[in-house]
């Protein structure tokens, strides 16, 4: 197996909204928001679903994986649910090997309610359900020890059960991805996110606030440096300004596409890390592998959802 993901599974549920909507409820735009089953009924309350997709943010890289033909897996914890039988399902249909044995669990599968303002930008308020619980018992090391690359999101690391569960996945596999996921993911666990970036992550996944807050600085020079110092990959994303990958010290940037006709944000972030692994598993180079992830992103963005 080239990749081995681990993630939230969750069932993403996309609704339109207008900006009166996130001010009405309290939302900050273009961010990750926790909430509880109820808050997540009142909201979807008011709201026309557009379209219901298994995602979670590397499960969504994963399937981009698949689709440019690499052998991936996934590990992420649902319940014997309809929801969980549908996240199953649509995975499978992407010929990803989905590697976790549901059984029923006191909790529901999660979902995410992905809330697309008339910009394009994205604003997800998440219930975890079981997704959150996954624990060390779910995650096998001889499937870890098996692929090449384990790529892990910010969005699983949690104290607790799911700190064992990355802490298994890194001890048993031989080199670890992961993405910083979200600028409020990247504030609330930043001692801990600095720790796994500096010593335990080979590949690094971030946008340019996200590693602008990990290393509390304002001044991007600041996040070159401090990436250059790091015998490690960095990948960082810069929306219209391109991307631009770190590794051991040299800096290799591709600009960014023009003129696309943009639809939604989601998955932006999701599928230019599948086009990136894909060249580091393919043996590309990393500007080949930068303008592989560019390709994807620019896909992904001109559609409604977060798969291609």
């Amino acid at each position: 197996m080239k990749i081995l993901g681990i993630g939230n599974a969750i069932v993403d549920v996309l609704c339109k909204v207008d900006e009166e909507f996130l001010n009405i409820n309290s939302l900050t735009k273009s961010t990750m928001k926790l909430i509880d089953e109820v808050e997540f009924k009142n909201l979807l309350s008011d709201l026309s679903i557009e379209d219901t997709i298994s995602g979670g943010s590397v499960a969504n890289s994963i399937v981009g994986l698949s689709q440019l033909g690499n052998k991936v897996g996934f590990i992420g914890k649902i319940n014997n649910d309809n929801l969980g039988q549908k996240y199953e399902d649509g995975l499978k249909k992407e010929n990803v090997n989905f590697l976790y044995s549901k059984k029923n669990e006191p909790m529901p599968t999660g979902t995410c309610l992905i809330l697309i303002t008339p910009d394009s930008e994205r604003t997800m308020c998440t219930f975890l359900g079981t997704a959150g619980k996954i624990s060390d018992q779910d995650v096998d090391a001889d499937l870890t020890n098996k692929a090449e690359i384990t790529f892990l999101e910010g969005y699983l690391w949690d104290e607790g059960e799911p700190k064992k569960a990355f802490d298994k996945a890194i001890k048993n596999s031989n080199k670890v991805a992961m993405s910083l996921s979200d600028l409020f993911c990247v504030e609330r666990h930043k001692p801990h996110f600095l720790e796994l970036v500096k010593n335990k992550l080979d590949i690094i996944f971030a946008n340019e606030q996200e590693i602008l807050s990990l290393i509390d600085s304002k001044s991007f020079d600041d996040a070159i440096e401090f990436s250059k110092k790091l015998n490690k990959s960095i990948i960082i994303t810069r929306g219209e300004k391109g991307a631009m990958a770190i590794n051991s010290g040299e800096v290799v940037e591709c600009p960014a596409k023009k003129d696309l006709n943009i639809a939604d944000l989601t998955g932006a972030g999701d599928l230019f890390a599948a086009g990136y692994l894909h060249g580091v598993v393919n043996n590309l180079s990393p500007l080949a592998s930068l303008k592989q992830g560019t390709e994807l992103s620019s896909k992904i963005i001109q559609k409604i959802g977060a798969r291609i």
